[in-house]
């Protein structure tokens, strides 16, 4: 199976993301809200004015801290958000003390802080002390330890000043590595896939592995979207059981970034978003003539008239990276043909690997604009 077979695998749906806030702020409105994945629910320090029950999906957790975000919690289905906020010292204005985002579809209901007194008043008075002492004493164990906590910001290679990524290097080798070794192990074979229960997979990442929920959360989303995974219901009606599309494209992705992490810069395989299109429309050309040699010359004009047929500017020029990486040989122009010599072998064995490094890139930044 070549590297470009999971493309065919089924897509998560409505995966737009937005860091528009809902309407989470300081309306104080009850009803239903439905947020779509990466859609903010309410920022650190908004006014609050409700609270809210999820009824159906995760919700991320975070606090910024310095250039990065403090991962807090990963919350589901029947647990309350927001509520530290109704008790909060009559002197003080009610603020959020973090940030609320969706992971995946997420319906939830609002109950604002006007009718969640209602329901209060009729509490008997001791009860109503002892929740105000408890919710006192949790506050004030929160601030502790969030500034005890590091953020995700990380050096990269020759850079003095440290940038934010919601993924770091080490996060991807772990998340990678176990996510492999456990389905490998724990797994049942079905036919050329691997298929594991959600829960397994997330009891050794989470307590043995010590990976942060959100994270892991975050990349099964990740391989949902590159075509690695795709997600069946369980007996129960849950979408539980991952299947793995070719468990080896794990292995591969997990050998190619490792390798990278320890190269130095100027020996790091760089492609660009728009090169790798290139590339990929290349990869289909040369497959589409069952090559018999590692190296393939081919014709580039009739790609980018392709390209050119459905408004897509493309020159010979976008693929100067995968020359600088040797993956692409020089150009030439013969009376007005372009034609360059391409490592087939090559080029096919870390195309995967190139496209998700791409992706995570988009991923950090697209966390990395989240105030």
């Amino acid at each position: 199976m070549n590297a470009l077979a999971t493309k065919a695998a089924i897509r998560p749906q409505n995966t737009t993301a937005t860091t528009a806030p809902a309407t989470g702020g300081g309306e104080g409105k009850s009803g239903m809200i439905t947020l779509i994945p990466g859609q903010i629910l309410f920022n650190d320090g908004d006014s609050a004015a409700s609270l809210f029950i999820i009824q159906k999906g995760q919700l991320r957790l975070f606090k910024p801290k310095g250039k990065g975000f403090i991962e807090i919690a990963v919350l589901r289905a029947g647990e309350v958000i927001g509520e530290m906020a109704y008790f909060a010292e009559e002197d003080n204005e009610a603020k959020r003390s973090c940030s609320a985002q969706a992971i995946a579809q997420t319906d939830i209901i609002e109950i604002s802080f006007k009718a969640f007194a209602k329901t209060m008043s009729n509490l008997n008075p001791w009860f109503k002390t002892i929740i105000n002492t408890l919710v006192s004493r949790l506050r004030k164990s929160n601030t502790k330890i969030k500034e005890l906590e590091s953020n995700s910001v990380s050096s990269g290679y020759g850079k003095s000043t440290p940038e934010y990524k919601f993924f770091s290097n080490t996060d991807i080798i772990k998340l990678l590595v176990s996510f492999y070794l456990i389905t490998r192990t724990h797994g049942e074979i079905k036919g050329d896939n691997y298929q594991i229960n959600r829960k397994t997979l997330k009891f050794y990442c989470l307590d043995i592995y010590n990976l942060h929920d959100s994270k892991f959360e975050e990349f099964i989303n990740l391989l949902l979207n590159q075509g690695l995974v795709t997600i069946e219901y369980d007996n129960d009606k849950f979408p539980n059981i991952l299947i793995f599309n070719k468990l080896d494209h794990i292995r591969n992705i997990f050998i190619f970034m490792n390798t990278q992490r320890t190269c130095s810069e100027e020996h790091r395989i760089k492609v660009n978003e728009k090169c790798e299109t290139f590339l990929e429309k290349i990869l289909y050309q040369i497959q589409a003539t069952n090559p018999q040699t590692p190296k393939v010359t081919i014709s580039l004009n009739p790609i980018i008239d392709d390209f050119k047929s459905k408004n897509i500017v493309m020159e010979a020029d976008d693929l100067k990276s995968a020359q600088e990486s040797g993956l692409v040989g020089e150009i030439f122009v013969d009376n007005g043909v372009m034609s360059t010599s391409i490592d087939y072998q090559e080029l096919r064995k870390i195309f995967l690997p190139i496209r998700f490094t791409n992706a995570i890139h988009r991923v950090n930044e697209k966390k990395s604009k989240i105030k």
